[in-house]
């Protein structure tokens, strides 16, 4: 486990370090706005109220560290400002995040990365004996445990939030390709998306007990109602409602707890409110549903009963810029609302406000 940490520089010196930046400043004459200033990115633009901002991006630890203003100031002065910090994002899959901590699948290099905001630290998991992860996909978070889908050794591995192995959940007599996991709100069911394949008809949701014991399967390989086709991730709303993300279908599909049909929206097309690539899923405290979308470059915000609501952001392979995205593969919300937007081709997490109604 690697932890970084920024070390706290004397009071006086940092005094004289602002000082020295004014001077600079006025020397330079008025001041203008930077262009990398995006504090006044909202969904939906004005006219309209907004509903969502644009509040930072994340991409390495610098970024969360504790006194980064105050270094940022230091390296301005000591001449190395702009120098470009390595994103230790190799090829980032799936984010969960609650009370300032995001973990981040990277299946490059097959860790999950940890950043702990309030404490501003970042630090790795997943990589140390039974815990050892081949290729972690889709994640699901509690306060007390972290469950990571791991598709290539067929089985849940269940962390406690700093990265001690606890147990495992399934084999390969249970799953066949498990790309997400979400829990229900009680906690005691666990369950498990089987993505299947092209040969193969288990395309389906596996649900297991807070023990680990299977219980059943939900659905198979098909386009009625309740069957999938390429399902890839799911989300549980606070009335144990299942979103499943049936990306074989251009669709996502309502269930209740034991995988009862309930309602489905969606059609293949370029569209708002269409799908072409869906690839993450997540809800917020509304039971609003999110949908990302590789081909779009945007996240569609839906109500619970699927009306389009908003769509946000927009794909851009050559501008890497708040709002826009090369691949963007997953979304989460945590508790306070904040959305979390993961960029698999630039390597960064946009983090956006939800904001209150008036």
């Amino acid at each position: 486990m690697t932890i970084h940490r920024t070390s706290g520089t004397p009071p006086g010196r940092l005094i004289a370090v602002l000082c020295l930046v004014v001077l600079l400043s006025a020397c330079a004459g008025p001041a203008r706005k930077q262009a990398n200033d995006w504090s006044g990115l909202r969904w939906p633009p004005p006219p309209e109220q907004a509903r969502f901002r644009y509040v930072t991006t994340l991409r390495n630890h610098k970024d969360i560290e504790r006194g980064k203003e105050e270094t940022r100031l230091r390296d301005t002065i000591t001449g190395v400002a702009g120098a470009p910090v390595p994103t230790p994002l190799k090829e980032p899959y799936a984010i969960v995040a609650n009370g300032g901590r995001l973990y981040v699948s990277d299946i490059r290099i097959n860790r999950i990365h940890v950043f702990d905001i309030p404490r501003g630290r970042y630090f790795t998991m997943g990589y140390r004996f039974e815990g050892k992860l081949a290729k972690p996909l889709g994640m699901a978070l509690r306060e007390e445990a972290l469950y990571v889908a791991d598709v290539k050794q067929r089985r849940v591995v269940v962390y406690d939030p700093l990265g001690l192995y606890q147990r495992s959940i399934g084999d390969e007599k249970d799953l066949t390709r498990p790309t997400d996991v979400a829990l229900s709100p009680d906690g005691q069911r666990i369950y498990v998306v089987d993505t299947g394949g092209v040969e193969s008809q288990d395309h389906r949701i596996v649900v297991f007990d807070h023990e680990g014991k299977k219980l059943f399967t939900i659905g198979k390989r098909g386009s009625a109602p309740g069957e999938f086709n390429l399902p890839v991730a799911l989300t549980i709303v606070a009335d144990g409602t299942l979103y499943v993300l049936d990306a074989g279908n251009f669709r996502v599909q309502a269930l209740d707890p034991d995988g009862k049909p309930l309602r489905a929206w969606g059609t293949v097309g370029n569209n708002p409110g269409q799908f072409a690539r869906p690839k993450g899923i997540a809800h917020d405290r509304d039971g609003n549903i999110y949908v990302v979308d590789a081909a779009f470059g945007n996240v569609q915000v839906f109500d619970p009963e699927g009306r389009l609501l908003l769509p946000m952001g927009k794909r851009d392979e050559a501008d890497d810029r708040p709002g826009r995205y090369g691949l963007l593969t997953a979304v989460d919300l945590d508790e306070k609302g904040y959305l979390y937007l993961l960029d698999r081709m630039f390597k960064k997490i946009d983090v956006i406000q939800k904001l209150e109604s008036r």
